[in-house]
Formats: structure tokens, C-alpha cells, sequence
């Protein structure tokens, strides 16, 4: 019998959740996006979440991927808004701290249904988390190990492996992550240190363009569950991770449905003489579509006559726009001068700080009518943005979070 880390996902014929298929094509703002950027009166940058986009990617998700638990990233948006959704619907949730698993019990979600999945975890927020019920650690080297054995005896571990994120925008390969061989070694000594092991984690990078990425990482994996097997270590679940991508950036990705049929073929294939349950840890991919963001034109300039111009936004990589640098993740963005004559240019921040530039490498073509005033919207940004926010770099007030 497989173990149970999280309640049963409630029947979706009993929860009204909007069916609509999600296109790949770049998506305006929802009806009721609009009629709030319409009605509410502008006062700096501003982020719009539809939270039935949230209810439309999570059941999506939950068709594609049957029987597979989903914790969602609340790193990706912690808003109680965002969090009380997916928790009605049976969401579990994957936490990287203390204030994240607290914000999650505040809403009454039983702590089984939350992983603690940083594999950097101070020893006395490991020993908090166990306290508030928290079960399942996350680990990727012996020093971590030792704390979870110290300050969480008999919890649920998993071992994340290094992937190399080839395929996605935002890779995670140098920062997390410990190799096979390692992995083999420290499951060993969590299970003789009495801890209960689950299994083995990884990440293919974040917004990660490729399918088959999965089934890459599936083949590494497979050989540390095979080998410990026949040591006599069984392992029940497989932890996928997150890196389901946004469908609403500016370069395409194919559907859910790709994903969930690359990651069942890879599975089968691969761990042909036993099936271990699935969980998956989307955050990206739940929210990013949901959100727009709103802000506006504070200068048009340029350095000299033959260069491009410079598009300054009152919103930079401080406001919420991290992922902007290197130009890694490139939003759509919409102009009320779409249509008119375009030209190339430099999108950059407001703030006093020259990292603070969005696009240059690869500058956008917009409108050459556009005005310093005019109000641009930069779609799909529901996730990783209010969340990266500053609490105030320069006097600029934190990016201000709606929800329709």
C-alpha cells in the first residue's frame, strides 16, 4: 500500500473549477483582470491575480498527472489568497522556511500536507517545523542529514540529485543538489540513523522548455532506486520537483498534457520493476499565468542619435523583476500603441542602480509612438515577482498585490 503524504484529492466533479484549455498563444488580461485595471485608480505598479486562472492550472494539472500528489512551490506567490485557493482544491505545499510553513498552517492545512524541501535549513528551524508536525525533510548532504537525524528523529527524508538544467530558463544546477553516488550513500545512513526514507528528489530547472527533461533525470535516478533495492532498501515515492513552465512567456512551451505523457513514458521505461508513487512541486507553472502586472512610463530617452531608445519603467528588477536578469525569463508586454510602427529598444528600471536593466541584450520591439505616461501591461508575471519585491530599495514602495 502506497504511503499517503497528503489527504486524497477531492473528487473534481464536487469543485466548481473552470475547464477552459490554457492556449500556448500569449494570453491578454482576463475579463476580470481588465475590470480592475479599468475601475481602480492607478497609483504606482501593480500586480493582478485571477484566482480562477489558479483554480483552471491546478486542474489541469490534476487530469494530465492522475494519482501524482502536487505540493505547490509557495515560494513561486505566497499569498494567503493564492494559498487558500489550492488548499481548498487539496493542494499539498513544498516550504522553504519557517514563516512559509506558518503561513500554510494559518489556514488550517494539516502539517501532512507540507514538506519542508530546503536543503538549507538552520538545525533550529528543523527542530520548529518538527514540533508544528511537519514530517517530510529534504537533504542534499551529510551535514544536513546529521541536523534532520538530530532535531527530527524517525521524519520522512528525501535526497535531492544534481541535474544540469539543460532546457530551462532558469536553471538550479550549481546551488542544489548532491550526485548519485553521494545519494546512495547518505539514504544508506539515513536509514541506518532511524530516519524514514522516501526516496530521491530533483529539479530540471526552472521554466523548463523541454519535455523530455524529465525522462533525462528519470535515467539517473532510476539507478540509485535499483541499487538500493538491492542492498534492501525499498523506497515507496519519487519526488519530480518542479520546472513546469509559464505558457504565457514569450517563447513557447508545449502543453501540460506533453509533460504528463513525457514523465509516464520516462516512469514506466525506467522503473520497470516497480512504480513508486509520484510527486510533482509546481509553482511557476500554477501562478505565472494567473498575474499582470500594470506600470508605467516614467522616460523615453536616448545616449546618442544612432543608438536605440531607453524605455524606463516604474518597475525594475527591485519591484519584482528579478528574473529579468540575464534576460532569462522575457514576459509579453503590452502597450495601448500596439499596432503602430515599432522600433527596438532598452528596457530598463527606475531605480538609482545600473543592474536595474530588464532587456538590452536583446532589446524589445515597441511601439515608436509610445509616451512617457503611457500604462504597460508585462503578462504571465503571477509568479516571482511580489515575492522577489524589495521591502523598499530607494524609497520605492513594495510591488502591491491584487486579487480578482
Amino acid at each position: 500500500m502506497p504511503h499517503e503524504f497528503c489527504p486524497s484529492i477531492p473528487d473534481l466533479e464536487t469543485i466548481s473549477i473552470p475547464t477552459a484549455r490554457i492556449s500556448t498563444s500569449p494570453l491578454r488580461a482576463t475579463s476580470r483582470v481588465e475590470a480592475f485595471l479599468r475601475d481602480a485608480d492607478y497609483d504606482g505598479p501593480r500586480l493582478v491575480v485571477d484566482l480562477d486562472v489558479v483554480r483552471q492550472r491546478y486542474s489541469a494539472y490534476v487530469h494530465a498527472m492522475p494519482g501524482t500528489r502536487i505540493y505547490y512551490a509557495v515560494k513561486a506567490n505566497p499569498a494567503p489568497e493564492v494559498l487558500q485557493i489550492l488548499a481548498d482544491l487539496g493542494s499539498c505545499f513544498d516550504t522553504a522556511s519557517i514563516p512559509e510553513i506558518e503561513a500554510v498552517l494559518a489556514l488550517g492545512v494539516a502539517p501532512d500536507r507540507i514538506s519542508f524541501g530546503n536543503t538549507i535549513k538552520k538545525e533550529v528551524d528543523i527542530s520548529r517545523a518538527h514540533a508544528m508536525g511537519v514530517r517530510l525533510f529534504a537533504f542534499d548532504s551529510d551535514a544536513e542529514l546529521e541536523k534532520i537525524v538530530r532535531s527530527a528523529p524517525g521524519a520522512q527524508v528525501f535526497c535531492r540529485v544534481r541535474c544540469d538544467g539543460t532546457g530551462a530558463d532558469w536553471p538550479l544546477s550549481r546551488k542544489f543538489g548532491c550526485s548519485t553516488r553521494t545519494a546512495v550513500e547518505l539514504l544508506l545512513e539515513a536509514h541506518r540513523k532511524g530516519l524514514d526514507v522516501q526516496g530521491v528528489s530533483f529539479h530540471v530547472g526552472s521554466q523548463q522548455r523541454r519535455a523530455e527533461a524529465w525522462d533525462v533525470a528519470l535515467a539517473t535516478v532510476a539507478d540509485v532506486y535499483r541499487t538500493l533495492c538491492e542492498r534492501g532498501l525499498k523506497m515507496p515515492v519519487i519526488n519530480m520537483g518542479g520546472g513546469f513552465p509559464a505558457a504565457q512567456y514569450r517563447e513557447e512551451v508545449p502543453p501540460i498534457d506533453d509533460y504528463a505523457a513525457s514523465i509516464d513514458h520516462a516512469l514506466r521505461r525506467h522503473f520497470d520493476w516497480t512504480l513508486p508513487e509520484a510527486i510533482i512541486e509546481p509553482g511557476r507553472g500554477l501562478v505565472a499565468d494567473a498575474g499582470v502586472i500594470e506600470a508605467e512610463v516614467v522616460l523615453i530617452a536616448r545616449k546618442d542619435q544612432s543608438g536605440p531608445r531607453w524605455v524606463y519603467l516604474d518597475i525594475g528588477r527591485f519591484g519584482g523583476l528579478a528574473e529579468t536578469e540575464d534576460e532569462a525569463i522575457r514576459y509579453v508586454i503590452r502597450t495601448p500603441k500596439d499596432g503602430d510602427d515599432l522600433a527596438p529598444a532598452i528596457l530598463a528600471g527606475p531605480t538609482c542602480d545600473s543592474i536595474d536593466v530588464l532587456y538590452e541584450k536583446e532589446p524589445y520591439w515597441l511601439p515608436v509612438s509610445l509616451e512617457i505616461g503611457d500604462r504597460v501591461r508585462i503578462e504571465a508575471a503571477g509568479a516571482y515577482t511580489a515575492s522577489y519585491s524589495s521591502v523598499g530599495f530607494n524609497g520605492f514602495a513594495p510591488l502591491q498585490s491584487y486579487f480578482v
